[in-house]
């Protein structure tokens, strides 16, 4: 995904002069082709992250659309106040973006364990979170970020995730929830997001499930027409995320339809199971695959209806 990042924010920006990236002393071997092309639009600032927003800041007054860019929980809750105050409170024309969320880097042990970013940074006032499934999702949610002047966070894998796309070009809007596999007479779905959805693909295809599958690029805001239409379908809701349960998709996605069957604008209140982490952490390292199991992050039959 960060490939596919870095690719697309080089298109942009040959044809946008204000866009400017940020990184806190890493993206070795990623970043280095937009460095060469825009030398006077990107900056190292070294291992600063507060810093880092706070001098991303000052360049989105100056009407730049500034990028910062490092690994999982340096980005974010390292800089939780600076986002927060520096950021979100003037309503800046900041990116976010953290490689490696979940336990992508999960080799590096819990430091590098980012499975609260998600929670954090959606209860920030005029913040947009953002968790692409695949490269192609990557790709499209980082041309809309050029185009949307106001604070957002992009949380992408690690390397090498697959693609799970047929076409390469997504047309998307803030909010959209894509239909990945949408058939009649299904009375479950399964809503997914972040890199751990082609395990749940490859899961539903393999065991021949009667299943429809929809990922979820858009953690706030949520397309609440299109997410009324999914509860309109299915009795059985399945949320799987690869992020702390309390205050992650899963949650994101009851306190909208808590509200919308308060409200009368659903009739049918469908049965929901949530598959995140449990409230602990996982104080070990190894690799993605290893820790997904270790929190049970699985489709099996002990975690759904």
């Amino acid at each position: 995904m960060r490939t596919a990042f870095i690719n697309q924010l080089i298109e942009e920006a040959k044809g946008n002069e204000n866009i400017f990236l940020l990184v806190g002393d890493l993206g070795f071997s990623v970043v280095e082709p937009f460095a060469k092309l825009f030398p006077e639009r990107y900056l190292n600032v070294g291992i600063a992250e507060q810093n880092m927003a706070g001098i991303a800041a000052g360049l989105a007054m100056e009407g730049y659309c500034v990028y910062i860019y490092s690994i999982g929980n340096f980005p974010t809750l390292r800089c939780m106040e600076q986002i927060r105050y520096d950021i979100c409170y003037h309503n800046l024309n900041v990116k976010i973006v953290a490689v490696g969320g979940g336990y992508a880097y999960g080799a590096l042990g819990p430091s590098h364990h980012a499975t609260e970013d998600i929670g954090m940074l959606r209860t920030i006032p005029n913040m947009v979170v953002c968790s692409p499934s695949d490269p192609i999702e990557a790709k499209a949610i980082t041309s809309i970020s050029v185009n949307y002047n106001g604070p957002m966070y992009l949380r992408l894998g690690k390397a090498g995730e697959k693609i799970i796309h047929r076409s390469k070009n997504l047309r998307i809007s803030i909010g959209d929830i894509i239909k990945y596999k949408e058939q009649d007479n299904s009375d479950t779905a399964i809503l997914v997001t972040g890199s751990i959805a082609d395990y749940a693909i490859n899961y539903v295809n393999e065991k021949k499930l009667r299943w429809n599958i929809y990922t979820l690029p858009f953690i706030k805001p949520i397309n609440k027409e299109q997410l009324k239409d999914i509860v309109t379908r299915h009795n059985e809701l399945i949320v799987l995320e690869e992020h702390q349960k309390s205050c992650g998709v899963g949650s994101a996605v009851i306190e909208i339809l808590n509200d919308l069957f308060n409200i009368g604008e659903i009739e049918n209140y469908p049965k929901i199971r949530r598959i995140a982490i449990d409230d602990r952490f996982y104080s070990i390292a190894g690799d993605q695959s290893f820790l997904r199991e270790l929190a049970n992050l699985s489709l099996n039959k002990d975690n759904i209806f």
